[in-house]
């Protein structure tokens, strides 16, 4: 009975982020739960919703059917149902949770369960839209935080006028990312642009006077404090694992998956920015769309198997000024170890910088800055993790064609 129960319940998937939606379209007939009330779209653009250069219908994703507005609060792992908020039940032969990841609340004074007036993370399409209506020409706004996030946040809210303060508490740009050289660089281009760049500086609390509260200004470790009508946390995300943990399902980081993506329940997998293969959180677009399509065939059952992703990070920050527009992609450990031979190209004419880092013989990582001619046959070569020719000039790699 069991058996002819799961073959007929459909495939349910909770979460209609970019890895849910990329499974419903690989895999079709599956049920997509998700809280948002808008269509799938595509997270990587709502720094472009921000500053007005899309529309929240341009970023949408291909059509796919979603509950939208439904949150799935208790899975049932007994009997394979889903509960949801608004009293539904749904049966599941397979369950895939993409429940995603939130954004990390810091504790800070004056922040508490509830954010004050003009107080915004920046992870939903709802975010970008509510920074889009209360951003206004010459509003003061501080931006804690100097990773990605940060960094496209800052040099949106700077298009749409605002006077901003980027505060970031390690020593530079983009950690995760960059080596200090190019972040330095990265510094130079958005203070170009009006942004005010603070790094090793730690926010304290915010000063939020009035009933409601609303943020008036930003407090430093120092004492100093910066006046803000806005302020937009974008200090780093976590995984949402709070259905999995309460399922009793393995949890450490994230919600612990093998290579078929599948839990510790073998009717439960999981991806995207919730999931841990290998020890790895990914917490980026590509892996989370990779372990999709592997999910896919796992589900329709095809041999298929999720090994891992060498995940390429890119940013591009367009403008109508050529001059002011800046495109930069970082893979690998841009950061050398002892013994490790270091090639770097850097052309102020042209605002190109670019390095790469060789250890025992293969391409460990790298970054590229204002000029991206040779990424994709770096990308390849890092990817294909192979040593590298002994009669390949290390210059050549750094050429338009990245040694191919």
């Amino acid at each position: 009975m069991r058996e002819k129960t799961e073959s007929a319940a459909p495939v349910v998937v909770i979460g209609a982020g970019m890895a849910g939606a990329r499974l419903a379209a690989r895999a079709p007939g599956v049920t997509v739960v998700g809280e948002e009330r808008h269509a799938p779209y595509n997270r990587v653009l709502l720094a472009d919703v921000l500053a007005g250069r899309y529309a929240p219908d341009v970023i949408a994703l291909p059509a796919t059917e979603v509950r939208r507005g439904v949150r799935a609060v208790r899975i049932d792992r007994a009997d394979r149902l889903v509960h949801c908020d608004d009293g539904s039940v749904l049966r599941y032969g397979r369950l895939v949770l993409a429940t995603g990841s939130n954004p990390v609340l810091p504790p800070l004074r004056g922040l508490g369960a509830t954010l004050p007036d003009g107080v915004h993370p920046f992870r939903t399409l709802d975010d970008a839209l509510a920074l889009r209506a209360a951003v206004r020409p010459g509003a003061r706004a501080v931006v804690i935080g100097g990773g990605l996030l940060g960094v496209s946040a800052a040099r949106a809210l700077a298009e749409c006028g605002a006077q901003v303060v980027l505060a970031q508490q390690g020593e530079h740009l983009m950690e995760r990312q960059l080596d200090p050289e190019a972040a330095a660089l990265l510094r130079v281009h958005l203070e170009a642009l009006g942004v005010e760049v603070h790094t090793e500086c730690r926010v304290r609390g915010l000063r939020c006077p009035g009933s409601p509260p609303a943020v008036r200004a930003v407090q430093l470790a120092d004492g100093y404090e910066l006046a803000a009508d806005l302020t937009v946390l974008a200090c780093g995300v976590r995984p949402r694992t709070g259905l999995a943990r309460a399922a009793g399902l393995e949890v450490r980081k994230g919600i612990v998956v093998d290579d078929e993506l599948r839990t510790s329940d073998p009717y439960i997998h999981a991806l995207g920015d919730c999931a841990e293969h290998r020890s790895t959180l990914y917490g980026l677009a590509g892996p989370a769309l990779e372990q999709a399509d592997v999910l896919a065939e796992v589900l329709a059952g095809r041999p298929a198997r999720y090994e891992g992703t060498r995940a390429l990070t890119r940013l591009s920050l367009p403008s109508p000024d050529p001059v002011k527009a800046l495109d930069l992609a970082a893979f690998g450990e841009a950061r050398p170890l002892p013994g490790d031979d270091v090639i770097r190209l850097s052309d102020a004419t042209r605002g190109a910088y670019r390095t790469v880092v060789l250890r025992e013989g293969r391409l460990a990582g790298g970054v590229l800055l204002g000029d991206l001619g040779a990424v994709a046959g770096l990308a390849r070569t890092w990817q294909d993790d192979e040593p590298l020719p002994p009669a390949m000039s290390l210059l050549h790699l750094l050429t338009d064609d990245g040694g191919h």
